[in-house]
């Protein structure tokens, strides 16, 4: 699968943006969806995670009640939308696939990724 992430962009702090992470591939549906982030200097981070049937969702606690996860099989994306964002939300945001749908919180657990689009909130 290949997965394509947009919407990133330049906001200021309380601002909202939404991202997008377009999959190629018949298999999109079956698989579990995370994104992350990685902010210069930092190691890539867990942001958000959603099961394949969308029913299950898990977030890191610095993003818990401002961001949503959530995605449209039937148009093979997922979706980032991100609220009263931060000027420490600023990163390079990824999406990633993991056909194992192991929910999990590393890196490591994801075959596929995307190519990044950056966040930047200004203060």
């Amino acid at each position: 699968v290949q997965l394509q992430a947009s919407g990133g962009g330049l906001v200021q702090a309380g601002g909202s943006l939404r991202l997008s992470c377009a999959a190629s591939g018949r298999t999109f549906s079956s698989y579990g969806m995370g994104w992350f982030r990685q902010a210069p200097g930092k190691e890539r981070e867990f942001v958000a995670l959603i099961s394949w049937s969308g029913d299950t969702t898990n977030y890191a606690d610095s993003v818990k009640g401002r961001f949503t996860i959530s995605r449209d099989n039937a148009k093979n994306t997922v979706y980032l939308q991100m609220n009263s964002l931060k000027p420490e939300d600023t990163a390079v945001y990824y999406c990633a696939a993991d056909p194992r749908v192991r929910m999990m919180v590393v890196p490591n657990a994801y075959n596929y990724w995307g190519q990044g689009t950056l966040v930047t909130v200004s203060s």
